[in-house]
């Protein structure tokens, strides 16, 4: 079913909600099984949390998106970036109480989100500053009360680089290599980026300085000396967590305006096509340098830049496809929905598996 059918059910049947909501818990339950069954055998006591955290996280991506995106695919989608993005599953190389913490953090913001129709934006605005405070106190309070357990949730001396920004490009390379990955999947990309200029056009900025805020606060190093400012001693790992959100959600407001653009919105159709395909022709490039390393001692890389430019590849021909039909003036809403669900399934699928694969 169409995005435009499920809005109009909804709208006439207020019940259609909850039904699309637990159409989500569904998918991502069964997702989260077929990631998880492999290892299963292997977890022991609290590594239980890891699929249980990453269903809460894609949940509480999707109902936040749900106060922009009208439709079930954009927000299915927003939940997946976040809930299965390959920082969230990368989380799993730490304590499962970082996986916990990342989930909460779109929980966390639904009342800022939601209670701005009815209570205005000085609320929501007060609102916004939750999840940080949040996330300072749950440090806070493993360094000074529960001290004893010794519980260390992700590591205070880690530090992002402008470098990890390069998960945006490659996360499956950044993946392999062990750092936690600043991005999402390769197909979301084009449709993070019309999220963004959607948002801007539509003077949402509040989206957008939230997440900047999200990452100045990753890539402060303010963190580093914890014993002199305690409460700011927050890993920068889990400060992420909150651009990442708001990534996935313009992802998915990105997703929605490809799925119902018009004749006028060609040239932005356009444009993510060029996007892909330049990301395809960069990757490729990469590729090609580390196959030329000596004895081949960096082909596993190389490989994974091959895979990532088909990945590319496969987003530019859906997008480059639905920019024809929309200069053709076909308004085939079911072929256009299957062609991007087609390509993004796909990339996800076999993305999250490497992910999970190589962190467990």
């Amino acid at each position: 079913m169409s995005d435009s059918t499920s809005a109009h059910w909804a709208r006439y049947f207020p019940h259609a909600a909850v039904a699309w909501f637990l159409a989500a818990v569904a998918i991502y339950v069964g997702f989260a099984a077929y990631l998880y069954y492999p290892h299963l055998r292997g977890f022991t006591g609290s590594q239980w949390l890891f699929p249980i955290s990453t269903c809460a996280a894609a949940l509480g991506g999707y109902l936040l998106s749900r106060r922009w995106v009208a439709g079930f695919t954009g927000s299915l989608l927003a939940g997946t970036v976040y809930g299965f993005a390959p920082f969230t599953l990368g989380l799993a190389r730490f304590h499962p109480a970082a996986g916990l913490l990342a989930a909460s953090v779109p929980w966390l913001f639904l009342p800022a989100a939601f209670l701005e129709r009815t209570r205005g934006k000085w609320l929501a605005t007060t609102l916004l500053l939750l999840p940080f405070l949040v996330i300072l106190l749950f440090f806070y309070l493993l360094a000074n009360v529960f001290v004893d357990y010794r519980l260390f949730a992700a590591p205070l001396g880690a530090e992002v680089r402008l470098s990890n920004l390069a998960g945006f490009v490659a996360p499956l390379v950044l993946a392999k290599r062990g750092i936690a990955v600043i991005g999402l999947y390769h197909v979301p990309v084009a449709a993070l980026v019309l999220g963004m200029v959607m948002m801007w056009k539509a003077r949402r900025y509040s989206i957008l300085v939230v997440l900047l805020i999200g990452f100045l606060l990753a890539f402060s190093k303010s963190f580093i000396d914890a014993g002199k400012i305690a409460w700011l001693g927050v890993s920068p790992i889990l400060w992420l967590t909150i651009p990442l959100v708001w990534c996935a959600v313009l992802s998915g407001i990105g997703l929605q305006g490809l799925l119902e653009a018009g004749f006028a919105d060609r040239k932005w159709v356009l444009a993510a096509t060029a996007i892909l395909c330049t990301l395809s022709i960069v990757t490729l490039f990469l590729a090609a340098r580390y196959f030329q390393v000596l004895f081949g001692l960096a082909d596993g890389y190389a490989r994974l830049f091959v895979e990532t430019a088909k990945m590319y590849l496969l987003g530019a021909l859906a997008t480059g496809i639905i920019f024809l039909m929309i200069r053709q003036k076909l308004r085939v809403h079911w072929l256009r929905w299957a062609i991007l669900c087609a390509a993004l399934a796909v990339d996800i699928f076999l993305g999250a598996r490497y992910v999970v694969d190589s962190v467990l």
